[in-house]
């Protein structure tokens, strides 16, 4: 085979169709326009400033003017010469925050990827760019004006079209488009560049409305803490709509990052995507962010200012990257600290925010010694004890016994609390991983998973004649049950008014959703499932014999009505278990249920 010399090709590119997928497709929302007219408007101030001295971009102003059909924005920036108008808005991606004599600069600017003018195609269909050098008052006045369909001239103007230096943008609205509206562009540029720290206004070519409001609320002097939380209380209702349970501030120098966390009014499930304000050198970049905190930070929303964490191309959300990772890491310890300095300092305010945040408080302290050691005072468990904390519990019982779901918990709350045992439910989200931590905390507490030979061991026995009389009643009722795979003891315990308990533990559950799911089960599955079958400790249902409703059945001399009284003690107790019905259980509390009618209305 011969090898040949490879050729050198130029893709080509369809401007139309790329106009088309940047303008409408890169942006979520044709309002970004506004935003990307004032980014380019504040960086070409910025730019101006490092080269001219004693130019103050805090003097001047970005001047709006529209009527609906037509909007022009002005800015006294660093303009552009006719070369940088064909190498800059005619280059899909070209800046001119990469130019060589101002990359070292680069943090000073807003937009960093060139393209945003082309946002303004989605909401225009001619886009005109005026504009005059300050780098060489020589150069003539350029105008730039470009189509929707990828097409575009550059022509040279009279001085006095523009006579100082800087650029004016012109948009032209589609047919239609509502976008270039007085009050709905005043309404976005409140929105993206209030807190920019160039004057901004906006008019119907009326009197110019003023839309800055700087500093931000969180750099602002105030007389006294108390009148700085209430503004930033009124803050937090007029921008993100709910009145705060708390304020924390926040500052994270690593990532230029000035800002406050307000924390929510009510409870809200970990799950539940946050919604933070994040903005970039004061534009607005989204008030959407969900990355920007811990998830186990799920109780605060936050609004800030950095200076450089980068955007995304659409300038839209944050880049995930290695810098925003440090950062949420900082602000989570913040917003740690303050829930320390809580538990330090003001009870009443930390027993406040975990009437509504608790489960954020123990997201975060599985997770922290430190944080679990301030916090387990404050924190309430579900025990036999009643709601109570962890450290007083483990006081008063040992070793700390952990059922393992809600529905094991309260299988045996009732007798365990009667008899002296001291349970805690962990069937509660990050309770289990709470309990089991105590003893890293206090090496003499011991913690030890619930099983169902603790609460039987506790249990009296009945003494020997007593047992050998009820061996027929026993024998009938084991019988009786044999068919949900139930065993019946005879026992003497407190509360007298619980007739019967059901104890069982994970593994017999198991093997009787097996065993249930066998039954249903086609052949093939059936004999999978029986292969699979363990010889699991068998579910126990203990009466109690102090209750005189257990000593009247079991001297029922009727084997038939016996056993229908046995299956209906099994029916309660297995509901006092809160446990779900199998179809075997269903058919049995059904057939006790009617039978005991019957016998009821037999005449």
């Amino acid at each position: 085979m011969v090898e040949t010399t490879p050729t050198s090709h130029t893709f080509q590119v369809d401007l139309r169709g790329l106009v088309d997928l940047l303008s409408h497709h890169l942006y979520s929302s044709p309002k970004v326009y506004v935003r990307e007219l004032l980014q380019n408007a504040v960086d070409a101030i910025t730019a101006r400033a490092q080269i001219e001295p004693g130019f103050d971009p805090g003097a001047r102003e970005v001047a709006i003017v529209t009527d609906g059909k037509r909007l022009r924005i002005t800015d006294p920036g660093v303009g552009l010469t006719l070369a940088e108008v064909h190498k800059l808005l005619a280059t899909i991606g070209g800046s001119s925050k990469r130019d060589e004599e101002i990359e070292g600069a680069r943090r000073d600017f807003l937009g960093q990827f060139g393209i945003g003018l082309l946002a303004c195609f989605t909401v225009a269909s001619v886009i005109t760019v005026t504009s005059r050098s300050a780098k060489d008052p020589a150069a003539p006045v350029v105008r730039w004006a470009a189509r929707d369909d990828g097409s575009y001239t550059v022509t040279e103007v009279p001085l006095a079209e523009h006579p100082e230096p800087g650029t004016t943008v012109e948009l032209v609205a589609r047919r239609g488009e509502d976008w270039l509206q007085p009050k709905r562009v005043a309404d976005l540029a409140r929105e993206y560049g209030s807190l920019l720290p160039v004057r901004i206004t906006v008019s119907d070519g009326g009197t110019p409305i003023d839309i800055s409001d700087t500093p931000p609320m969180w750099e602002r002097e105030h007389p006294n803490p108390t009148a700085r939380r209430l503004a930033l209380n009124t803050y937090c209702e007029q921008v993100l709509g709910f009145p705060p349970l708390d304020v924390i501030d926040l500052d994270v120098p690593l990532a230029g990052i000035k800002g406050v966390a307000f924390v929510l009014p009510h409870a809200t499930s970990p799950s539940t995507r946050p919604a933070h304000r994040v903005h970039l050198k004061r534009m607005l970049l989204t008030d959407t962010a969900d990355n920007l905190v811990p998830e186990w930070a799920f109780f605060v929303r936050c609004v800030i200012d950095t200076d450089a964490l980068r955007p995304t191309a659409s300038r839209e959300s944050l880049y995930d990257d290695e810098a925003l990772a440090v950062a949420r890491d900082a602000i989570g310890a913040q917003v740690r600290e303050w829930i320390s300095r809580l538990a330090a300092e003001d009870p009443t305010r930390l027993e406040a925010f975990l009437a509504v945040h608790e489960l954020g408080v123990k997201a975060l302290a599985r997770h922290d010694l430190d944080l679990l050691a301030a916090m387990l005072p404050w924190l309430r468990f579900e025990t036999t004890a009643g709601h109570t904390n962890l450290p007083d519990f483990a006081r008063a019982y040992q070793p700390v016994y952990l059922a393992s779901s809600v529905d094991e918990y309260r299988q045996v709350a009732q007798i365990a609390a009667a008899q002296g045992i001291g349970v805690v439910n962990g069937g509660y989200t990050y309770d289990a991983e709470l309990v089991q931590a105590l003893p890293r905390l206090d090496p003499q507490v011991k913690v030890e998973a619930l099983q169902p030979g603790v609460i039987s061991a506790s249990l009296d026995p009945v003494d020997t004649g007593t047992e050998l009389a009820l061996r027929s009643f026993l024998n009938a009722a084991r019988a009786r049950l044999d068919a949900v795979d139930v065993d019946v003891v005879v026992r003497e315990f407190n509360p007298v008014s619980v007739p019967a308990l059901l104890l069982d533990d994970r593994e017999s559950r198991r093997e009787r959703q097996r065993a249930e799911a066998e039954a249903e089960a086609d052949d093939l599955w059936g004999g999978i499932l029986a292969s699979i079958k363990q010889h699991a400790p068998r579910a126990q249902l203990v009466l109690n014999h102090r209750n005189p409703t257990v000593r009247r059945i079991a001297g029922i001399g009727d084997p038939q009505l016996a056993g229908t009284a046995v299956e209906s003690l099994y029916g309660q107790a297995l509901l006092m278990s809160h446990r779900p019905l199998r179809s075997a259980d269903t058919a049995l509390l059904n057939r006790s249920f009617m039978n005991l009618l019957e016998h009821i209305t037999r005449d």
